[in-house]
């Protein structure tokens, strides 16, 4: 399962593209839920002005829908990819090796933190459902990217 942006011009800064990589996280996961699927791996994808683009791929810890998990991967692919004057046009985010959500075995946290996170996730996908996906942006849960 692939969700992708393209930038309307070449981008230089990093906010930007971790503005993006967030709205590519939130798209994913909520296809991920929606399909009843977690994924094992994400793979980042990512295309430069000129034509060459940039690819990695990691496993997840245990496979995920959650925004939380999905994002922190994403930033770690977005932060190995090392980029300093690169000219982003596109970003690819697939996670793979998708398997049936029923079958992830769901952990027990003593981080509060991440359930607090996961609590507000929830509560994001139930108002999105009800009043429509432009009600709570993908960063509204999240503090702002640096």
């Amino acid at each position: 399962m692939t969700v992708r942006h393209r930038f309307p011009r070449d981008v230089h800064d990093g906010a930007p593209a971790r503005a993006a990589l967030l709205g590519l996280v939130v798209r994913l996961g909520a296809a991920l839920r929606r399909r009843g699927q977690a994924a094992r791996a994400l793979t980042l994808a990512l295309s430069f002005a000129g034509g060459p683009t940039w690819e990695k791929t990691r496993r997840l810890a245990e496979p995920s829908a959650h925004e939380d998990d999905l994002r922190l991967l994403t930033y770690q692919l977005m932060d190995a990819a090392g980029l300093q004057r690169g000219r982003l046009t596109a970003l690819a985010l697939r996670g793979e090796d998708l398997v049936d959500a029923q079958l992830v075995a769901e952990q027990l946290s003593l981080d509060a933190a991440r359930q607090v996170r996961l609590a507000a996730e929830s509560a994001a996908v139930r108002i999105r459902a009800r009043f429509g996906p432009g009600v709570i942006g993908p960063a509204a849960t999240y503090r702002p990217a640096s």
